[in-house]
């Protein structure tokens, strides 16, 4: 019997199409994973600072601007990256919004690590938690967005929140809103930001660089400074603060080129509960009534404008745009640099 000379192509089969799909599956998975991992080194940071409770916050932030410059120099060279930021530090404008973006970021690291070697590891989950609906509040209010009803919502949860826990410890929670603050204008600062996330880091920590050096050279007359009185294993952690900067941040922008932000939203609120858990369960800090209601209502505002996110994102019927820029950002604070 002589067999046909029609063969089957691969358009006939459909099998290119599914392998098109597998591989997109495929790499979300990796994606996902990569994300996890990013947000757990983030949240597992504050591990990595209670080592350093001993030293003055002040002293640890300039080892980390310090470190971080010199590693971020580093990944620039492997990277090949260079131009870009010689081209930046040429350009007045972008200079002044790397000057900017530094500045809120030193306060954010300064807040964050204050408060961890303070034992308020729990404000600064509470911080963290609300990060996420202070940017959407500076999209709604400096960006001119029209706010939905869900972030309305979020925002009278929110709000009731901060009396609660004001009214509870008789005074606002400083150091959350600060954090929380801090980080959502930080957010804005990178808005249209001619770099891309691990250049625009690396901009930051070269402004700073400088003012760190002097601030460790400073500090390092006092008899209660690192040069004086840290161990050998303190020398090694200080060392690494700008490692435990730079590896999350890459895993991260690896993630957000091949996951949906919809998706690597609501994955950033791992920060915060590694935060919360850790503060409760191994720092035996006090979580009173007022402040676990509290907590309670910043929940449900996260679970009030998460889901309304992902329900508007499902009703298009439209192809999902892909995220190949690792300059895109997302409204829900995704990206915490802890």
């Amino acid at each position: 019997m002589k067999r046909s000379g029609r063969q089957e192509t691969p358009a006939s089969t459909g099998r290119p199409r599914r392998t098109v799909r597998s591989v997109t599956d495929q790499t979300e998975r990796n994606g996902v994973r990569v994300g996890v991992a990013a947000f757990v080194l983030w949240g597992l940071l504050t591990i990595y600072w209670k080592q350093l409770s001993g030293l003055d916050a002040v002293e640890l932030i300039a080892w980390r601007m310090f470190t971080a410059a010199i590693v971020m120099a580093a990944v620039t060279t492997v990277r090949g990256t260079w131009p870009a930021i010689i081209a930046a530090f040429r350009s007045r404008a972008t200079v002044v919004r790397l000057i900017l973006a530094a500045l809120l970021l030193t306060a954010n690291w300064g807040s964050y690590v204050w408060a961890v070697i303070n034992d308020r590891v729990i404000e600064t989950a509470l911080g963290y938690f609300i990060a996420p609906l202070g940017t959407m509040a500076i999209g709604v209010l400096v960006l001119g967005e029209l706010a939905t009803r869900a972030q309305k919502i979020a925002f009278g949860c929110v709000a009731v929140a901060v009396v609660i826990l004001t009214v509870g410890a008789g005074h606002p929670p400083w150091i959350s809103l600060v954090l929380a603050a801090t980080w959502s204008f930080y957010a804005l600062s990178k808005r249209n930001m001619p770099l891309g996330a691990i250049d625009s880091l690396t901009g930051e920590t070269f402004v700073l660089v400088l003012p760190a050096a002097v601030a460790l050279v400073v500090l390092s007359g006092r008899s209660s400074s690192a040069v004086n009185t840290a161990s050998t294993t303190d020398w090694v952690l200080l060392l690494g603060t700008g490692l435990i900067t730079a590896i999350p941040l890459m895993l991260f922008a690896s993630a957000a080129k091949s996951i949906p932000f919809t998706l690597l939203g609501p994955l950033n609120l791992i920060v915060p509960m590694i935060n919360f858990g850790l503060g409760w369960a191994m720092y035996n800090e006090p979580l009173p009534l007022n402040r676990l209601i509290g907590f309670a209502f910043i929940w449900l505002a996260l679970v009030v404008v998460m889901t309304d996110r992902i329900r508007s994102y499902q009703r298009p019927a439209r192809p999902r745009p892909p995220v190949s820029d690792e300059r895109a950002t997302d409204s829900t604070g995704a990206g915490l640099i802890t």
